[in-house]
């Protein structure tokens, strides 16, 4: 039975990905020319996790100028829902199905998130942050902490995500997962999906039910 939906945040529930590929590209190009494409390597990742595995050793006195930056930046940023994303969450909710934000994003962006977008927390039973699982993606910790806050099992459990290592992550807890093409194309994210979709337009209830059912 078809009972929590968990959704990633960026190019999950918001249209985000290409502002953060900027801004990353950005950082990247200035302290990392020698790792070409590195903003897309990072997906996923946790901004501990970006600093400590890619911008350490020489590079550690950059930390306090990206972190300031990026503050900055997703202070600034435009929160535009994924088409189709807030009719699809009422339709799961006005179903009983539990729903969860699981991100790598951390409460101070998360803060952000709640001043610019009204109504935001009303649309979700439970926001997981970094702050809330001790490994990110693409280990499954996040979405097993979060089948737990619910009391569902794994195989009940639908996660939504965009990214490589979130992707990896939900198929790592043992979960369905639903692949958005927001952020890589549809053939790249294929064999880490059980469904692509391009956003929620035509993606309702009853295929997340079926979806489920055929575990």
């Amino acid at each position: 039975m078809f009972k929590a939906a968990l959704f990633d945040l960026d190019g999950v529930v918001f249209d985000t990905e290409p502002q953060y590929t900027e801004f990353w590209g950005a950082q990247c190009r200035e302290f990392r020319p020698d790792y070409p494409g590195l903003e897309h390597v990072i997906k996923g990742q946790t901004l501990v996790q970006i600093l400590d595995n890619y911008f350490g050793g020489e590079l550690a006195h950059c930390h306090s100028l990206i972190i300031s930056r990026l503050d900055d930046f997703e202070r600034n940023m435009d929160f535009v829902f994924v088409p189709g994303f807030v009719k699809f969450v009422k339709e799961l909710r006005d179903n009983g199905i539990k729903t969860a934000v699981v991100t790598s994003s951390n409460k101070d962006k998360m803060k952000a998130v709640y001043e610019k977008v009204e109504g935001f927390r009303d649309l979700f039973d439970a926001i997981l942050t970094s702050e809330d699982f001790e490994r990110s993606k693409p280990d499954p910790d996040c979405y097993l902490k979060a089948s737990q806050r619910f009391d569902c099992k794994v195989d009940e459990c639908i996660v939504f995500e965009d990214s490589f290592n979130g992707l990896k992550s939900g198929r790592a807890a043992g979960m369905k997962v639903v692949g958005l093409s927001t952020t890589n194309t549809p053939d790249s994210i294929e064999p880490l999906s059980d469904k692509v979709i391009p956003n929620y337009l035509s993606f309702g209830f009853e295929y997340c039910n079926t979806l489920v059912s055929n575990n």
